[in-house]
Parts: C-alpha cells; sequence; structure tokens
C-alpha cells in the first residue's frame, strides 16, 4: 500500500491551490480527481457562465442603441456554437496549463477515478488502496434533480453550456441565482424564456424589494415568470416537445417548451465517499460536518469547499483553503466564522451583496439605520443610460458599524467590494461617508447615501 503525508480528494478552487502548497512543503501528496481537473468553477461554473454573460450582452448592446442615439442595423444574432467554442478554449486553456503543474510535480501522484474511505486513513481509488497522514475532501456539489422528471431530456447547469443550438422555449424550474442568470443569457441569445418559481417571489432569501426589482428587469427583456408553482413535473412527447405541469393560483396549468433546465439547488458530492467507514458525521442534507477550523470530528480528516455547508462559492471554497494552509503551516488561527458572507448574482445590471438583508438586520433586534438611493438618481448610470436597480447600506445605530448592503445595478458586483472593506476593518461607516470618490462614478454615490439614513 502506498502512503502519503496527505491525500486530496478533488480538485475544484480549494484541492488544488491546496495540493501545490503542499507540495511547496516537500510533503508527499496524494490528488484524486474522478472527472477534471478545476471543479465546477473551471468547468461548468463560474467561467464558462461568465463568458456566456459577456456575449449575452454584445446582444443587448447590439439590439440597444437608439435610447443613446447610435443607429444599429437589424440582424444582430446570437452563434451558439461559436459562442460555446470560446468558452471552451478558455477552460482547455487553464485545463492545459493545470494539468501539465500537476503533472509535473514531483510530490504529487495524480489518480483519477472515484474515492472512497476504507477506514480514517485508507482511500479506495478503482481497488487500490492508499494511505494519508491526513486526508483533504474537497469533492463539490452537484445539481439537485427533484423527482416528478423521469424519462425527460432534463438539462442541468452543466448539460445547458454543451448545447450548440440556441432553444426555441427554454422552460427553467427554478427563479434563484443559476436560473436567473441562465434566463437573461438564452434571452438575449434570442430563446423565449419562462421562469418557473415554487415560492411567491424570486431568490426568496434577498429582500422583497431585490427580488421585485430583479423580477422587472428581467420581465422588461420578455422573460416570463410563473410563481407560486408547486406540484411541478414534467412530460416528454415523440416529437421531443416537453410539457411542465405547474399548480399556480394563477395561468395555465401547463407550459409547454423546447428545453427544460433545472435549477433547484445543489446536493454535496458524498454519496460515494463512504463516510461511515472513516467515522465521519454528516448532517441530514448530506453535508460533511466541520469545525471553525474545517476539520471533521476525525482529527487529521479536513471538508473544504461546497461539501461541508459552510458556504456555496467559489470564492468561499479558495477562504477554505486559506483558512486550512494558514493555521497548518504558518501559525494562524483563521477560522471559518471570521468571514463575511458575500456573493453575486450576475445578471445584468448585476447584484452585490455582503452581510446581513435588512429582514435579517429587523430580527435581529437591533438599532437599525439605513442608507438607500436608486441608481435613478446616481449621474453615472444615467450618463450610461442604465438606471435600473437601487443601492441599500444596513447600520447598526449603537455602533455605526456596517451591517450589510444590496448594490443592485451597474457595476454592483464590483462596488460591493468596497463596502466589503469597511465590513473587515471593523470600521464605522463613517470612513466611506468621509471619504472622497473618483467623479463620475457610481461609487461616489455612496458616501453622499451615507449622509442621509433613515431609521
Amino acid at each position: 500500500m502506498k502512503k502519503y503525508d496527505a491525500i486530496i480528494i478533488g480538485s475544484g478552487q480549494a484541492g488544488t491551490p491546496l495540493a501545490f502548497k503542499l507540495a511547496t512543503k516537500k510533503m508527499k501528496l496524494a490528488f484524486i480527481e474522478k472527472e477534471h481537473f478545476g471543479g465546477t468553477c473551471l468547468n461548468e461554473g463560474c467561467t464558462p457562465t461568465k463568458t456566456y454573460v459577456a456575449s449575452a450582452r454584445r446582444m443587448f448592446d447590439a439590439q440597444n442603441g437608439e435610447p443613446l442615439g447610435i443607429s444599429i442595423p437589424d440582424g444582430a444574432t446570437a452563434n451558439l456554437s461559436k459562442i460555446k467554442k470560446r468558452k471552451d478554449d478558455m477552460i482547455n486553456k487553464s485545463l492545459d496549463w493545470l494539468t501539465n503543474a500537476l503533472e509535473n510535480n514531483k510530490y504529487i501522484d495524480v489518480f483519477t477515478g472515484t474515492a472512497y474511505f476504507k477506514s480514517p486513513k485508507t482511500v479506495v481509488i478503482d481497488g487500490e488502496e492508499i494511505e494519508g497522514e491526513k486526508i483533504f475532501i474537497n469533492v463539490g456539489s452537484r445539481a439537485r434533480v427533484p423527482n416528478g422528471y423521469e424519462g425527460i431530456d432534463i438539462l442541468t447547469s452543466k448539460e445547458i453550456l454543451q448545447l450548440e443550438e440556441i432553444p426555441e422555449h427554454l422552460i427553467i424550474v427554478g427563479g434563484s441565482y443559476i436560473g436567473l442568470e441562465f434566463a437573461q443569457i438564452f434571452r438575449r441569445f434570442g430563446a423565449k424564456v419562462t421562469v418557473v418559481e415554487m415560492h411567491g417571489r424570486l431568490i426568496s432569501r434577498e429582500d422583497e424589494e431585490v427580488s421585485d426589482t430583479i423580477k422587472e428587469i428581467l420581465e422588461g427583456e420578455g422573460i416570463q415568470f410563473r410563481l407560486n408553482a408547486t406540484c411541478l413535473s414534467g412530460t416528454q412527447d415523440e416529437s421531443g416537445e416537453i410539457t411542465v405541469k405547474v399548480d399556480c393560483t394563477e395561468g395555465s396549468p401547463e407550459i409547454r417548451g423546447s428545453h427544460l433546465l433545472l435549477a433547484v439547488g445543489r446536493v454535496p458530492n458524498t454519496d460515494t465517499l463512504n463516510l461511515k467507514a472513516a467515522g465521519l458525521n454528516e448532517d441530514e442534507r448530506g453535508f460533511i460536518e466541520v469545525n471553525d477550523y474545517l476539520e471533521t470530528n476525525v482529527p487529521g480528516i479536513y471538508a473544504l469547499g461546497d461539501c461541508n455547508g459552510k458556504g456555496a462559492f467559489t470564492h468561499t471554497s479558495y477562504n477554505d483553503y486559506e483558512i486550512v494552509a494558514e493555521n497548518l503551516f504558518d501559525g494562524k488561527d483563521r477560522r471559518v466564522s471570521d468571514r463575511i458572507m458575500t456573493y453575486g448574482l450576475f445578471i445584468d445590471p448585476p447584484l452585490g451583496r455582503a452581510g446581513m438583508t435588512l429582514a435579517q438586520a429587523k430580527a435581529s433586534g437591533r438599532n437599525i439605520k439605513v442608507g438607500y438611493r436608486k441608481m435613478a438618481y446616481v449621474g453615472r448610470a444615467r450618463e450610461k443610460g442604465e438606471t435600473a436597480g437601487f443601492m441599500s447600506v444596513i447600520i447598526d445605530g449603537d455602533t455605526d458599524k456596517i451591517l450589510g448592503a444590496s448594490v443592485l445595478g451597474i457595476g454592483g458586483d464590483e462596488i460591493i467590494s468596497g463596502i466589503l472593506n469597511v465590513m473587515y476593518a471593523d470600521s464605522p461607516y463613517t470612513v466611506i461617508r468621509d471619504s472622497v470618490q473618483v467623479h463620475p462614478t457610481v461609487s461616489e454615490l455612496i458616501p453622499t447615501m451615507l449622509e442621509n439614513l433613515t431609521t
């Protein structure tokens, strides 16, 4: 049996940098990947979807020049085959570099296959047993496929990126982050799009104004919505047409389309690991339980990334790597609980989020104050002709610290970083309120907004 200083299972955004970090410490390690290096982010998440977002934006610009005085001849079309090729080329370039770097590192043995535990220190890959002093699990997650769609050619966020022809009518079940991004992408490419959501509003974890504004923006581009849709199921006829059956208070009980995308959440890829053999605890959803340092209940075994339930983003996965690596090798005391939740919705205009929502802040019982400004009152947004959305910052009225922020509007995914930095500095909101920002920018209105707080 081969024995290693460490075993890493999964090559996502935590496992890959950790492998190179351990190699710099001259630790001999086994690096196991069952499908493709780079994990979800590189292959079927951030990188490919944001290349599609960029192409969709070009289509939007080509069709919306008139309000800015630019006459663009009719006839712009989206070539999905070329869009896909650009995406594939970008991914393959990164994969080639990563594969070469891993296979040529003398401290890293690469294994391809599905791994599972035989004991707390023994892992099996395609019949071969290896042993590791430390084991790091970074197996990620996959799209959840609920019951009711058996026998249908469904798409998930993985398969939809392999299409080479634009759907005639794309039905999307799931009105949250992934579903909404694909809805706008394919509507701009030229597809008819209907989004079906079981809740009464989109992305229900956000504040109501965020949900309502996003719906208004997307409806303005021709996307149709069916909310409060329960008892969902689907069928497919001999011609390939798909029918989604919904139980709604309004509208037809059936929606017919050419393609169906299921975007109803994700589940951790822990079901093949045989966690019981290692004595590892998991919760009712299959996430591996970890402490504040990302170590499991079994000393020497860590779970990083989506599979630990502590975050479902590339940036939280990479932060998991930073926490583990710096605590092990740099004498740090970094913890999961130290990070402030932040993320984005990459529709156009994007949403940038940090910390609490307004509903969460009110529920906490704190004395809160709110800074608010519509994008229609931001000069830079008006100049660009993109005035949809608003910005909002929530302040603790007793400490003057920022509790959370939502920036839905042009540049919102980038602007949120400035607010987030003040939160990490644990400084009062007055630091940014009294700062001097570049003119003319959207960010310059944040200090102005913070001059007039309401309770």
